[in-house]
């Protein structure tokens, strides 16, 4: 791993990209067929955690992909009050569990170990290997990517439809431009990481559908372009102005 870091950071990236994006399909569907939900998906999610947590701390790569204090703090990102309005959305209908309580657990893990995954790979990873040759490129990889990736929604058997998914998608491109932002601004990694992992996680809490499905589907185009797109602009406006300053 090591070897092939030193090599090419961004091709270290992909090929860490591709694999959990393959290896959960594939630990998805045997999950299913053993009847379990997320189960072997739950300790594929753990092992490949602890391989890259560990493979950072052994290299000493901490500081470069956010395993550190912020340098802001959190006032200056609003207390990240955007990100927990729409983490909690999960419970804005009510509170069920979803599944019974192996699955639950599972469910649980393998979420929140996807929070870890995710914001290493693609906001630290990635991002960190295309900053230093162009900041605005890796921003824009980094959240497309992210976003992307969610399209696997469409064929892995999720139960969404075409358009819930292609919502799916537009919500992950602008989480993936916040996150991503509040990583090179602050420089931890920390935030980000626990935000997706709780948002992950609270979905197994949702209760079951208690609005019209455009209705819905209303309800999330606000909370994309209202709080995300408006927390997206107050950071690039507060943190651009800064940088002015200082030039």
């Amino acid at each position: 791993m090591t070897k092939l870091y030193q090599k090419s950071e961004i091709t270290f990236a992909v090929l860490w990209i591709a694999a959990y994006v393959v290896l959960s399909s594939l630990a998805d569907q045997i999950s299913e067929s053993l009847g379990v939900v997320k189960s072997v998906t739950a300790v594929l999610h753990i092992v490949m955690s602890l391989i890259l947590y560990f493979w950072i701390r052994r290299n000493n790569l901490s500081n470069k992909y956010g395993f550190c204090r912020s340098a802001v703090p959190a006032e200056k990102f609003l207390y990240y009050l955007p990100l927990v309005i729409i983490a909690s959305t999960a419970f804005w209908g009510g509170f069920k569990v979803q599944y019974g309580f192996p699955d639950a657990l599972m469910y649980v893990i393998s979420m929140l170990c996807v929070g870890f995954l995710e914001e290493v790979i693609f906001r630290g990873l990635l991002f960190r290997a295309m900053e230093k040759d162009n900041l605005k490129k890796a921003v824009i990889v980094s959240a497309l990517t992210f976003g992307i990736g969610h399209i696997v929604n469409l064929f892995n058997g999720s139960g969404r439809d075409p358009m819930s998914s292609l919502i799916q998608v537009v919500f992950a491109v602008f989480v993936g431009f916040v996150l991503v932002l509040i990583f090179h601004y602050g420089g931890s990694l920390i935030p980000c990481i626990v935000f997706h992992s709780a948002n992950n996680a609270f979905k197994i809490f949702e209760a079951d559908q208690i609005m019209d499905p455009k209705m819905e589907m209303v309800v999330n185009l606000i909370l994309i372009f209202a709080v995300l797109g408006g927390y997206l602009l107050y950071l690039i406006r507060t943190f651009s102005k800064e940088a002015d300053s200082r030039s």
